[in-house]
């Protein structure tokens, strides 16, 4: 039996339409709030979909849905319903998807150093505090 995947990306593998492995990685994770869900299931461990929700305000339930069925699909993120009444359901990475979790780290650490450069820079004779961005605090430290 064949690792999951989405069907469009077996596609492009089968057609030959990637040009380098880079490009089946990044279709994988790509998505506006992929690499924060799977840092917060990833280092927090699992999370129900309300949990995520708070985690991300200004997601909509459309796109959290969509953004965790694909990565289901992708065999990166496990969907486990409990019979619970109500039911209850929660959201944990794959062993293939902890495979990802010291890239995720990277992108976090690379962003941090950047984002502080940037501050000092922006910073530098100025009083003004530059905020946090919604999306920095849901990037929370381990």
């Amino acid at each position: 039996m064949s690792d999951p995947l989405r069907e469009e990306i077996r596609q492009k593998i089968v057609n030959g339409d990637f040009h380098c492995e880079k490009e089946l990685t990044l279709s994988i994770i790509s998505g506006k709030w992929k690499v924060v869900i799977l840092w917060h299931l990833g280092v927090e461990g699992p999370h129900r979909f309300s949990d995520l929700q708070k985690l991300f305000p200004k997601i909509s339930h459309k796109i959290l849905t969509q953004q965790l069925r694909e990565l289901m699909e992708d065999g990166i993120v496990h969907r486990e319903v409990y019979p619970d009444i109500p039911p209850k359901v929660e959201y944990s990475m794959t062993e293939l998807g902890m495979t990802l979790l010291p890239i995720v780290e990277m992108m976090y650490e690379w962003g941090k150093m950047r984002i502080e450069r940037i501050r000092g820079e922006l910073g530098a004779g100025s009083e003004a505090e530059i905020p946090r961005t919604t999306y920095e605090t849901a990037c929370k430290e381990t």
